[in-house]
């Protein structure tokens, strides 16, 4: 399998204007092809910031991050759609459109200047429906659809542009067990079989224990740790940054994070 180091963060920091602190600061991560990394911390750690700049879309302040070695913000917003599907945390769509007319948008940064939708994107539509489990929904309007529902949807547009990079912040929001499961399954099986590198953001650490190669733990917008699950997810790491007790039990080899009871007699 192709290894090309995909995307490059190399001691980012950024600051909000205004803001009296970095809301990222000393940053680093790599993510190569066939790589499944997660980034997790607690809200307002710099989870989502992370993907802002690791994408180009705020300035860095220090640091070096690039995408296939071109310095992030160098992407047109055209030529970044080939490389990265992104399912970003919100979205409202306000649009009445099918479920197969919304993923086919995906498809816009692979037409051309007339926007002739050609059979292979048809092809790459079908496929992405069937992947994220909505193949049977294809002819529903979105505002009937349930919140599981459409994200499913969205994650399949993100995977219509056929990119190198999946970038999947907390996507599994609205998702029943099954489906989150799924998405998760189809997210490591992306990683597998077809080499995709895939950057998740979420709040389920077991889970991403479960899934991931590497994770990355933030608080107040610095590394905790970076590394292995089994390596990052202790239980001193896991009470520093969520302020909680906790206790680890090992599932399959990866650590499985337990919250206690604070009140004894409620245990």
């Amino acid at each position: 399998m192709d290894r090309a180091l995909i995307l490059d963060l190399r001691g980012v920091s950024y600051r909000y204007p205004g803001a009296a602190a970095d809301a990222l600061h000393d940053v680093s991560l790599a993510l190569r092809a066939g790589d499944f990394h997660a980034v997790l911390g607690p809200n307002g750690s710099g989870k989502t910031t992370l993907v802002r700049v690791a994408l180009g879309v705020v300035p860095l302040r220090e640091g070096v991050a690039e995408l296939l070695g071109r310095p992030a913000g160098r992407w047109s917003p055209r030529e970044l759609a080939r490389v990265a599907g992104v399912v970003a945390q919100r979205e409202d769509n306000l649009f009445p459109q099918r479920v197969r007319d919304t993923v086919l948008l995906g498809r816009y940064p692979h037409l051309s200047l007339w926007g002739a939708v050609r059979p292979e994107d048809r092809a790459a539509v079908t496929r992405a429906l069937e992947r994220c489990d909505v193949a049977t929904l294809a002819d529903r309007w979105i505002w009937t659809l349930s919140g599981g529902e459409y994200q499913r949807v969205r994650v399949a547009r993100a995977l219509a542009q056929e990119p190198r990079l999946l970038v999947l912040d907390e996507p599994t929001a609205s998702l029943d067990i099954r489906h989150e499961m799924e998405l998760f399954e189809l997210a490591r099986g992306l990683a597998d079989a077809e080499g995709l590198a895939v950057l998740l953001i979420t709040h389920h650490l077991n889970l991403a224990a479960r899934f991931a190669d590497r994770v990355l733990l933030l608080s107040e917008g610095r590394a905790v740790a970076e590394g292995p699950p089994a390596e990052v997810l202790t239980r001193e790491a896991a009470e520093r940054v969520f302020e909680w007790p906790v206790t680890i039990e090992p599932f399959q080899d990866r650590p499985q994070i337990i919250p206690l009871r604070k009140r004894k007699d409620h245990a």
